[in-house]
């Protein structure tokens, strides 16, 4: 029996197209303090997952959400421009 196989991945395996961009690097960067609220805030769920939740553990998550939201606001209220490429509003 032969088997067909697709080769697609070993001919764009290292295409230029498959790195990012600079304006996508940019987007990485300007998004990364929300990013990293985000992974506090999974932290602090994750380790509420095999145990009950105490005070300590739900003031930790309510902080964490609000370190989000902070995050996201000043993310959206930032520079005009800073959201779209080109400047677009």
């Amino acid at each position: 029996m032969n088997h067909i196989v697709t080769v697609e991945d070993v001919v764009t395996a290292f295409a230029d197209f498959m790195e990012p961009t600079s304006a996508e690097l940019d987007a990485i960067e300007l998004e990364s303090p929300v990013i990293a609220a985000e992974i506090d805030l999974l932290d602090a769920q994750i380790t509420t997952l095999d145990r009950p939740v105490n005070e300590v553990d739900a003031r930790r998550i309510r902080r964490a959400r609000n370190r989000v939201l902070a995050a996201r606001r000043d993310l959206a209220n930032g520079p005009a421009g800073a959201l779209l490429p080109g400047g677009a509003a």
